[in-house]
């Protein structure tokens, strides 16, 4: 490696270390050594070729003086044939080695970023939606992508920098001293010149990179928000697209200037080490050339000196940062971590059984609730604030005691916040109660496995989601093993068979991100396809069609009535027409069940029931009369 390339690494390596100090962690270590043991024969084969590539650096700069002694002194050119042979064949060795190194490192390197991600993912995956609420999804995919690859590079850069760096200092100097340790000495002497300006220069830098970063990170979430459809519309209707252009600019604009200061910073740096590297190299052939002249070195020594000389000062600028590259690699590795030490409120039970067979009635016996406190399902880290939040954990659910026979529709209906969606998400286990029991079948649903729940019961919420991603595979979301006639079944049953008969790809169409290529009803109607798609022996419909005008609703009740029929059902209601025929009505008021009834007999009660009804009716001009 050339000094110029010695000095930018060490910059780079200065520039790049995490600045945070933290313990030696035993755990961590243990932690990790789990991750890395699949692994471990490569790791063990990728350390051995590293300490031969480290032996033949070193070999190549000896040759090459015994090269120059046999020119000057021998002048056998049988023997300098035989030393360049050699010297061929070193080099071909050490690229063929290193070839097969690279690739191990690459294979334990993206090996150990599948098997942090994957693990990462799969926990993820089984946290509660409180998990989501709060965290920043930017934050949490940073995690995936940052920190998993900040760990690897301890295994494929560190690791292998260390004990290749190592070998080949205590090489260097042994041969060095062994030639001359007055010309060592004055080598040794020159370090600082390299390590300390680095360091310190590589700090000012990384706070310069650290600040444009930041900017970096808020044109993104600038440009990100803007260049939505919500975003782009918002701007649009307040006709600030003027404001937002400056803001961007002046961002842009600061980065362009860091980027400018940086890099002279960096030339200036590296020019001047270059430079030191070139007086350094001069000071060698001076010292060593008298030595030779006065006989004490041979010519060939001078060279492999000066030679040795690069072989001394990467290693060495290396191995003066190793301890931060180690250091900013447990602490990637303590921030993946983190989160897979966050624990899933909701957990499948060992022993679990499946829904029984058969109709399925749903019951909901004494529970009450609350959502779960922050320190509980979150990190201040994810949230990007400095301590969590520590409001929460107030019951929203008072004694809640309900049923649903196989086959019968009941109704919640109330006010916002009292609790109506809350009870939809516990019956699907979206969160476990913190009292009584939420049963399908007869069997509490702490004690189902969660295939069977998620097969059993269908949930359709008032956003209907959709990814961005064709019709198809929204649909097969629900079903992967479904035919093309089963889809088409689907679309025809909830109404949108024509709609999607009609789009450029049909099936293959792509519906947008969070569909809003498609209307609400149409989305609507899409997510109550996949619903008819799963089969559910119970339908959960969170206010399906909360925010969607006469038109779209009319389509989507008619595709609901398909997929209510036969099926127990719950349904959060919005509007009360909508749940006139249900078998039962629930009032819920404040977490707790007020009134319970038909429609005929709740209204006959004169209640809070009637009180909504009166008042929704008088606000719908046109609708008919209460009856």
């Amino acid at each position: 490696m050339s000094m110029e390339m010695t000095a930018w690494n060490a910059l780079y390596q200065a520039m790049h270390a995490q600045s945070e100090r933290r313990p030696f962690s035993r755990a961590t270590v243990a932690r990790i050594w789990a991750f890395a043991r699949p692994h471990r024969r490569a790791l063990a084969a990728f350390v051995a070729l590293s300490v031969v590539l480290a032996v033949l650096a070193v070999a190549t700069p000896v040759l090459a003086g015994r090269v120059v002694d046999a020119l000057v002194q021998d002048r056998e050119t049988s023997r300098v044939v035989s030393l360049a042979v050699l010297i061929a064949v070193i080099a071909v060795v050490e690229a063929g080695l290193g070839i097969v190194a690279r690739g191990l490192s690459a294979s334990i390197g993206e090996g150990l970023i599948l098997d942090l991600r994957t693990a990462v993912f799969d926990h993820v995956q089984r946290m509660p939606v409180a998990f989501f609420t709060r965290t920043r999804t930017g934050a949490l995919v940073s995690r995936l992508n940052n920190d998993v690859i900040g760990a690897q590079r301890a295994f494929s850069d560190t690791l292998s920098g260390v004990v290749g760096n190592l070998v080949m200092l205590v090489l260097t100097l042994v041969v060095m001293v062994g030639i001359s340790w007055q010309v060592t000495l004055l080598a040794m002497l020159l370090l600082p010149v390299f390590v300390v300006p680095a360091r310190r220069m590589g700090h000012r830098l990384a706070a310069l990179t650290q600040e444009a970063a930041e900017h970096d990170a808020a044109m993104g979430t600038q440009m990100t928000e803007r260049f939505s459809a919500p975003g782009a519309t918002l701007v649009k209707l307040y006709g600030r697209p003027e404001r937002e252009s400056a803001e961007f600019a002046a961002r842009a604009r600061r980065v362009r200037d860091i980027g400018v200061r940086t890099a002279l910073v960096q030339w200036v740096f590296v020019t001047a080490l270059t430079l030191v590297s070139a007086l350094a190299l001069a000071l060698v052939y001076g010292l060593g050339g008298a030595f030779a002249l006065r006989g004490s070195l041979d010519p060939g020594s001078v060279v492999a000196l000066a030679l040795l000389l690069t072989r001394l000062y990467a290693p060495l600028t290396a191995l003066a940062n190793a301890r931060v590259e180690v250091m900013s690699a447990l602490v990637s590795f303590d921030r993946v971590f983190e989160v897979l030490d966050l624990q899933p409120l909701v957990a499948e039970r060992s022993g679990a059984v499946r829904v029984p067979d058969g109709p399925v009635a749903v019951e909901v016996e004494h529970v009450s609730f609350a959502y779960p406190s922050a320190d509980k399902v979150s990190l201040a880290s994810l949230e990007e604030v400095a301590a969590l939040d520590t409001r929460g954990g107030e019951p929203v659910l008072h004694d809640v005691s309900f049923r649903a026979e196989p086959g019968q529709l009941v109704a919640l209906v109330g006010t916002s916040g009292a609790g109506k969606s809350t009870i939809a998400q516990l019956l699907a286990r979206l969160y476990d109660v913190d009292e009584g029991a939420v049963r399908l079948g007869g069997v509490d649903v702490r004690d189902l496995t969660a295939a069977s729940v998620r097969e059993t019961l269908g949930m359709v919420t008032q956003d209907g989601h959709l990814f961005h991603e064709s019709v198809r595979e929204n649909l097969l979301l629900a079903r992967p093993e479904a035919s093309e006639e089963e889809l088409w079944d689907a679309l025809r049953r909830a109404r949108v068979a024509d709609l999607v008969a009609s789009l450029p790809d049909g099936l293959e169409t792509v519906v947008g991100e969070r569909g809003y290529r498609l209307s609400g009803g149409e989305r609507q109607r899409l997510t109550i396809a996949r619903l008819l798609l799963a089969h559910p022996r119970v339908v959960v419909l969170d206010e399906a069609t909360a925010h969607l005008d006469s038109t779209s609703e009319a389509a989507v009740q008619e595709a609901l009535g398909e997929a209510l029929a036969g099926r127990t059902s719950v349904v959060i209601a919005h509007r009360l027409s909508t749940i006139r025929s249900a078998d039962l009505i629930l009032v819920v008021e404040g977490g707790r069940i007020v009134e319970r009834g038909r429609h005929e007999e709740l209204l006959a009660l004169g209640g809070r029931y009637a009180e909504l009804h009166r008042t929704q009716f008088a606000q719908e001009p046109g609708a008919p009369a209460p009856a």
